[in-house]
């Protein structure tokens, strides 16, 4: 009755992400943040696109994600918006991240930022960086499919 909703809106999302890298693996993430930085998240005031994570000293942090201040806010509105931040994995989590991106080319990617169980949450993904003649594969796939479905809406236009 009283629990918490399970609403999981994204609130910020890495658009670069898709194209830039082939995502092989995902890891849901807890952040660690201030009073007043999760009210801006729930506002919509975040954002990931230049953001990227490190791992450092067997911890994870994302470097680069902007978490604007919240207006209405009070003396512990955090005073630098693109502050390294702590996200919470299990152990055993961020030991095979750490060795899966010790490979050539891998890297860990933020992809998304939504509210699970009351609780912000960062999507994070294993990607491998796309070389330039991959993109142009992918745009190509994707304007053949923007095509085909094209072609289909015109022929149940022309079949009514």
């Amino acid at each position: 009755m009283g629990g918490k909703k399970s609403d999981g809106k994204v609130l910020a999302q890495n658009k670069k992400a898709s194209h830039d890298y082939f995502i092989e693996d995902t890891y849901e993430a807890g952040i660690v943040l201030t009073g007043t930085e999760i009210k801006s998240i729930r506002n919509g005031k975040a954002n990931i696109g230049d953001a990227f994570a490190t791992i450092r000293n067997g911890e994870i942090h994302i470097h680069n994600m902007h978490v604007s201040p919240f207006e209405q806010g009070n003396r512990y509105n955090p005073t630098d918006p693109t502050r390294a931040r702590k996200l919470l994995l299990h152990k055993e989590q961020i030991h095979k991240l750490l060795g899966q991106t010790k490979q050539e080319g891998y890297t860990i990617v933020p992809l998304k930022i939504y509210i699970r169980n009351g609780y912000a949450k960062l999507l994070l993904g294993l990607g491998r960086g796309k070389k330039q003649y991959d993109k142009r594969e992918s745009a190509a796939k994707r304007d053949a499919q923007r095509d085909i479905q094209r072609a289909l809406r015109e022929k149940q236009k022309i079949a009514r």
